[in-house]
């Protein structure tokens, strides 16, 4: 009995934090909710040089009814992030329906070669978890071809042993 209680309370653990950890992603049915719109959902950074400023804005508005409030934006991965010198990129104060703001990000450009990341933006709106996207190409350092920003080090050559024969 005791086994059977405690793997049903391991259970409902579980399932209740993987289900708080998800944000929403059912449109919601109040018809007054806020509504968010991105002039862009992805930003092309084309080619940019090796640690050139990562950081670009998508432009939103607020196409609801009710102020919409953006409670986080995060990067698929440490390379890209919304959190910009300590401050979060995005507004903290709620955005009035038909007001339009900014939300930052920032990529890592010293990372050389092609990106293509995903940013998730959560909010108050009816589409409670949005994904939009950053791409382009991180050049090379220039002087460093190669996608490796460490520099080349060239292998010693090998030198030939000079014995005098005796005798001559």
């Amino acid at each position: 009995m005791k086994s059977i209680l405690s793997i049903a309370t391991i259970t409902f653990i579980l399932i209740s934090h993987f289900a708080l950890a998800q944000p929403s992603i059912i449109p919601s049915n109040d018809t007054n909710a806020p509504n968010i719109e991105f002039e862009n959902d992805v930003l092309d950074y084309g080619s940019i040089p090796f640690d050139a400023n990562g950081i670009r804005e998508f432009k939103i508005k607020n196409t609801g009814k009710a102020p919409l409030t953006i409670s986080n934006v995060s990067g698929e991965c440490g390379c890209t992030t919304a959190v910009i010198d300590g401050k979060q990129g995005w507004p903290q104060e709620p955005i009035l329906p038909g007001k339009s703001a900014i939300i930052k990000v920032k990529y890592d450009t010293k990372r050389v070669g092609a990106f293509d990341k995903k940013v998730t933006v959560v909010s108050n709106a009816k589409l409670a978890s949005m994904v939009v996207k950053i791409k382009g190409i991180v050049l090379p350092q220039e002087g460093n071809q190669n996608n490796n920003t460490a520099p080349k080090i060239a292998a010693p050559k090998e030198t030939k042993s000079l014995t005098k024969k005796q005798g001559s």
